[in-house]
C-alpha cells in the first residue's frame, strides 16, 4: 500500500513537472514577442528614408542624422507630439508611438524635408 502511495505521488510530481517544462518555452517566446518593436528613419541628403512609415503602437522610431549638416525632427502638428533639438552628424533622436494615427513631421532647420509616421 505504502509502495503504491509513493508511485502515485512521484507520478503526479513527473506529470507536473514535465507540464511545467513544456509550458516554460511558451511562456519564453511569448517574452520575446513582446519585445518592444523599433524602427529606423535615415535622415541623409535632405531627406527622410523612408518618407512614410508605418508601424504598430508601441514602436519606437529613431532618427538618424547621417547627412553632413544638422537637422531636427518636429512634428507639424499644435501643441507638439515630438520634437528633438539640432542633429548633428551621427546624432540619433527616438520616440516611441502609443497612440494610432497619422503623425507628419519637418525639418525646422529645412521646412521642405517632410516625413510621415501613420501609426497602426
Amino acid at each position: 500500500m505504502r509502495r503504491s502511495v509513493s508511485i502515485a505521488v512521484m507520478t503526479a510530481a513527473l506529470v507536473f513537472g514535465i507540464g511545467m517544462i513544456a509550458a516554460g518555452p511558451k511562456n519564453f517566446r511569448a517574452a520575446a514577442q513582446e519585445k518592444p518593436a523599433t524602427a529606423e528613419v535615415k535622415i541623409d541628403n535632405f531627406s527622410f528614408g523612408p518618407a512614410t512609415l508605418t508601424v504598430t503602437a508601441g514602436t519606437t522610431v529613431t532618427w538618424i542624422n547621417r547627412d553632413d549638416i544638422p537637422h531636427t525632427v518636429v512634428s507639424t502638428d499644435d501643441p507638439k507630439t515630438f520634437k528633438s533639438k539640432v542633429l548633428d552628424t551621427d546624432e540619433k533622436f527616438s520616440f516611441t508611438f502609443s497612440k494610432a494615427g497619422t503623425y507628419s513631421y519637418f525639418c525646422s532647420i529645412h521646412p521642405k524635408m517632410t516625413g510621415k509616421v501613420v501609426v497602426q
